[in-house]
């Protein structure tokens, strides 16, 4: 062992000076992770609680991202934190070429939640994008077909499958992408190519079909409500008209839930379900293991059986630390009333948004489900120019007012709300003074 190596190990003490964790990123991060930073300078976070963050100085946040939506029942909460605690200290982990009760029951409770009427089976990963490519891969094996379809301003991931199916370029590396998959306009109801209405945007499904494939799909995936296109929910009978297209054409019809999933949209558990249809597969991560990495696919098992003959591994799949706390992640939900927070505390924070619309021009549209919500810029209302300066500078100041949210949309013209299931009705009026008074030091 080399001098360095002794003199790390007895360090082992973290450096909590800004000059310091800045310095060692910058230094040791690879350039691919230094890519991913919003704020024009560092937020460093130290603990949260909740929906409360804290950073290194000890300021307090309202944290209106959630981690990117992986925190979907709050901060450190005490029963994930117990569920944790309790399966590291008996088992830290298991390889699934080896049996434990604790991904197993966790596959039964996510079972639970699907539709009626289908024998649904899971696959457990460590991510939402190895998710998507497991989804992907079980599409084209079960059908034997090799076209998909996905939206344009989609997010599904950044491994390569993933990537291929994600409609923003700002995601997509300049390195030849996956073939076979086609894109089709998203049913945006604010700046759609064809408009409000769903028939336009369905039609340009038999379109792809007959003019970009062989007549037969592997699949098409959709995100009920897409997360970084900028909050965008699918309307009315869009997903029962695709699905019924994409069927038609032999292919299997993918929802991913991974950030709109968990109860987030407050009216349904699923986002899918808003629309009446029942999927084939569907795609989960992010909340599922509230900041644990977790994901799983949930499929009908004769899709799923497709890949029976062949090894398909996750080395961390199936974790049962994650698992225990992906179990009482769901018992949170379900004990809490988070599904009916999210339904009341969305509806009101969205009330004072749209009165901030009314205050502000520059806010060209409030739109969301739940607690999935999303004010977007505009320079003009009459042509809804995309005003993704003010949205930059309304952001910055956010976090000045204590704050966390995101820029979202193609084109980064979207404040995105996504918080904890937790967030309070005590915390809406708090949360829309500060944004009011983030956009008038902006625009005043």
């Amino acid at each position: 062992m080399s001098d360095h190596e002794a003199g790390c190990i007895d360090a082992m003490t973290t450096d909590w000076t800004t000059d310091g964790i800045v310095a060692r990123r910058e230094k040791y991060y690879a350039a691919s992770q230094r890519k991913f930073v919003p704020y024009e300078t560092p937020l460093i976070f130290r603990r949260g609680r909740g929906q409360y963050l804290w950073d290194e100085a000890g300021k307090k946040y309202i944290d209106l991202l959630g981690m990117n939506l992986c925190i979907s029942v709050g901060h450190a909460h005490p029963a994930v934190v117990e569920a944790a605690q309790e399966q590291i200290a008996e088992l830290t982990h298991c390889t699934t070429m080896f049996y434990h009760p604790v991904p197993a029951h966790l596959a039964e409770e996510l079972a639970a939640t699907m539709p009626d009427g289908e024998d649904w089976v899971v696959h457990f990963t460590n991510s939402g994008s190895e998710a998507i490519d497991l989804a992907l891969l079980m599409a084209r094996s079960s059908t034997g077909n090799s076209d998909m379809l996905a939206l344009r301003s989609s997010y599904h991931g950044a491994t390569f499958g993933a990537q291929a199916l994600t409609g923003i370029s700002g995601f997509r590396h300049p390195v030849p992408q996956l073939g076979g998959i086609t894109f089709v306009p998203e049913p945006n109801q604010y700046r759609g190519v064809f408009g409000a209405g769903v028939e336009p945007y369905l039609a340009e499904i038999d379109r792809a079909v007959d003019s970009s494939t062989n007549g037969r799909l592997a699949g098409m995936i959709i995100e009920p409500v897409q997360g970084y296109g900028g909050i965008v929910p699918m309307p009315p009978g869009y997903l029962r008209g695709a699905f019924s297209r994409v069927r038609a054409a032999g292919g299997c019809c993918i929802v991913d839930e991974v950030q709109a999933g968990f109860a987030r949209t407050g009216d349904n558990y699923w986002a899918f379900e808003a629309d009446g249809v029942v999927p084939d597969v569907v795609v989960m991560a992010k909340g599922i293991g509230n900041g644990v990495p977790l994901g799983a696919v949930v499929a009908r098992r004769d899709i799923a059986e497709c890949m029976a003959d062949k090894f398909l591994f996750h080395t961390y799949g199936a974790n049962p630390v994650a698992c225990a706390v992906g179990r009482a992640v769901l018992r949170i939900i379900r004990e809490e009333g988070l599904q009916e927070n999210a339904r009341k505390v969305g509806a009101a924070l969205a009330e004072r948004l749209t009165k901030l619309q009314q205050k502000y021009p520059v806010i060209g549209d409030v739109r969301g489900r739940g607690l999935m919500l999303a004010i977007e810029c505009v320079k003009d209302r009459a042509t809804r120019e995309p005003d993704t300066e003010t949205t930059a500078r309304v952001f910055e100041v956010t976090r000045q007012e204590g704050l966390v949210v995101s820029k979202s949309g193609p084109y980064r013209s979207v404040l995105r709300m996504v918080p904890p299931l937790c967030l309070s009705m005590d915390d809406v009026p708090v949360v829309a003074e500060r944004l009011d008074r983030s956009f008038a030091a902006v625009l005043n």
